[in-house]
């Protein structure tokens, strides 16, 4: 077999009871487990006098962990230490994952050490790792089991991974709706699309004390005006986002989705007649992905038209031409920006 010496030690060498040099190595071996041929990585001691391995009980431990390891990776089952992240990630106790899931209050343990799981096992196990919603579903049919110290920590771990992969999912959508017009330099303002600088814009204008009553009619527009405003300094946008002409004057592509990612504060409220999107202060008062330029030109556009009513801003961003020459649904060329009302 060849071995990889992890150490030498000079010692009593319990295998031949004499003091020598006695090696640690590790080397690859084929065992069956299951009926199945497993080779895994071991760790024995090594008397070269003798020319014999030997364990310790700590690496006989070790060894049997990596040969049921290795089993499980050639079945398609998760691992010891995969399963260890799986309840990780919700930073719940291996009993109460049990109680969660409604097995025995060992079962997750042992699963995390020697004992292989079983395929409907595992495929419960994987279900929890990819889908904190489910998690958080089976924690609401589970509350009074928890103490509400526990049943929060639990709450909030996995609403924090939900919030985060619904803002990946949200992300990839929007990215897919800009890619194929994303390489033409007039529709995105000669600037990538990023997502971070259009969460602080829309961060920086509801948190800016000129700006009030900032619904969703007013954001879209404020937004276009920065982009528009920053290009005409400095030949490119901020956001990147692409700006279609409605009858509400500007609107980027994907408005719908882009509302919703992570870090933009929004409320639902009663317009009588209906209902809109009030914008309010975010919690993360920052804007990291801002350089000074852009917030310059936010500050510019949030003073202009932050006071601004409704039905007067929407007839001033009508007389700019950039809209004029812009037929309804079309996409706005940035090449217009010269012409801008604001300098």
């Amino acid at each position: 077999m060849d071995k990889i010496i992890v150490k030498k030690e000079k010692r009593l060498c319990t295998c031949c009871m004499e003091e020598h040099e006695v090696l640690t190595v590790r080397l690859e071996e084929t065992l069956t487990f299951k009926n199945t041929p497993v080779r895994h990585e071991a760790e024995y001691e090594y008397c070269e006098r003798a020319d014999e391995y030997y364990a310790t009980e700590k690496q006989l431990s070790a060894n049997d962990l990596s040969l049921k390891d290795s089993y499980r990776h050639l079945t398609g089952l998760l691992s010891s230490d995969e399963i260890c992240q799986v309840r990780a990630k919700y930073d719940i106790s291996q009993t109460d994952l049990c109680t969660l899931l409604g097995w025995g209050g060992k079962t997750i343990a042992r699963y995390e050490n020697h004992q292989v799981q079983d395929r409907a096992h595992d495929t419960i196990l994987r279900k929890l790792g990819s889908d904190p919603e489910w998690f958080l579903e089976l924690l609401g049919k589970s509350r009074n089991t928890f103490p509400e110290a526990a049943f929060r920590k639990y709450y909030q771990a996995a609403k924090n991974l939900y919030e985060k992969e619904q803002d990946t999912y949200l992300r990839k959508a929007i990215e897919g709706v800009y890619i194929d017009l994303s390489d033409n330099p007039d529709y995105t303002g000669n600037a990538k699309l990023s997502l971070d600088k259009t969460v602080d814009a829309v961060s920086f204008f509801s948190s800016h004390d000129h700006v009030v009553s900032l619904y969703k009619y007013k954001l879209m527009k404020l937004l276009w005006y920065a982009d528009a405003l920053s290009f005409k300094r400095s030949g490119h946008a901020i956001t990147g986002l692409i700006y279609t002409k409605e009858r509400s004057g500007a609107v980027p592509l994907a408005h719908d989705l882009i509302i919703d990612l992570k870090g933009i504060s929004r409320k639902e409220v009663d317009l009588g007649e209906g209902s809109g999107y009030l914008f309010t202060k975010s919690s993360i008062s920052d804007t990291p992905h801002l350089s000074s330029s852009d917030e310059v030109i936010l500050e510019v556009v949030a003073k202009k038209f932050g006071a601004m009513p409704n039905e007067r801003f929407l007839a001033y961003i009508l007389q700019e031409q950039a809209l004029n020459a812009t037929a309804e649904s079309a996409i706005i060329p940035f090449s217009h920006a010269q012409e801008l009302s604001i300098k």
